[in-house]
């Protein structure tokens, strides 16, 4: 059952939440883990994009969306999604129990994307289809699951990436980039830069940087990875840990006021990119000044 199940009326039991982006700082997108009970559950309409991507075990379905008007019978494998649009309702009846991982997408926040590729409305049109088996899909979906599992939270700006790719790869017409510069001028770059730089200790989101340069959003993350070698949250991470060990290594600063001064949610959260990056926590490099 690859569907949002929030407002559903089942004869199978209720859905359970097993993990959730809630209290993450998600804005305008979302996560949930769901486990589904076998029977039949009918999906009434929300104003938000929904796409279910089906976990684990194989369990045969048989759905419709009122959207699409077709019936399907079909066995829902690993890694299978249904795309249900804002406003689309559906029913869907599973012989078994299934987990289901359920990413939503704002209206607002698919619109902003929409806008910035220049599409027409035709190709932005966002289209009920069940049973989709897209590696790619998949793939953003699974990153998705993976920062749902994370003990600590990872930059919200990661995620963000994740679901702008989704949107994208969800439309009816994938925009072209080609054809459109592949790298940042080097005035842009300079300017994006220093705004980072400028703004490690707050919250960082791709509209934001994409708006600092008046370009879209998918257009930004092509040109920042080709100019600087790294996607978007990678390069802020990097910079926010040689930050931070810059004011450790001085001395003058707590651990935890110096994970808050460069942007890090907390101290806990420093370390575990300082682990990762440079091979040793903020207690070493405080001992090795």
């Amino acid at each position: 059952m690859n569907a949002d199940t929030r407002q559903s009326d089942t004869s199978g039991g209720a859905r359970k939440s097993l993990l959730s982006s809630d209290g993450r700082g998600w804005n305008g997108f979302g996560a949930e883990l769901f486990g589904i009970p076998a029977g039949t559950h009918h999906i009434a309409p929300i104003e938000r994009h929904r796409i279910g991507v089906h976990m684990g075990k194989p369990v045969r379905a048989h759905c419709v969306c009122d959207g699409d008007g077709r019936r399907y019978t079909r066995i829902q494998a690993h890694g299978d999604a249904d795309i249900i649009p804002a406003g689309v309702s559906g029913t869907w009846s599973d012989e078994d129990d299934c987990t289901v991982l359920r990413i939503w997408f704002e209206d607002g926040f698919a619109r902003t994307i929409h806008e910035q590729l220049d599409l027409k409305p035709s190709q932005a049109r966002i289209e009920p289809r069940l049973h989709v088996r897209d590696a790619r899909l998949q793939h953003l979906a699974w990153a998705l699951h993976a920062e749902l599992e994370a003990d600590e939270a990872s930059d919200s700006l990661y995620a963000e990436s994740l679901c702008t790719a989704m949107l994208v790869r969800m439309l009816s017409t994938a925009p072209a980039l080609e054809g459109r510069r592949r790298t940042l001028a080097p005035k842009a770059a300079a300017r994006l830069t220093d705004h980072i730089e400028s703004s490690l200790d707050q919250p960082l989101t791709l509209v934001e940087l994409a708006s600092l340069l008046h370009i879209s959003v998918p257009h930004f993350k092509v040109l920042f990875r080709e100019t600087f070698g790294l996607p978007v949250h990678q390069y802020i991470v990097r910079r926010r840990v040689e930050r931070a060990k810059a004011l450790l290594q001085t001395g003058k600063v707590s651990a935890a006021q110096v994970a808050l001064d460069v942007g890090f949610s907390h101290q806990s959260h420093m370390a575990r990119w300082m682990n990762r990056l440079l091979g040793v926590g903020p207690s070493e490099i405080m001992k090795s000044r």
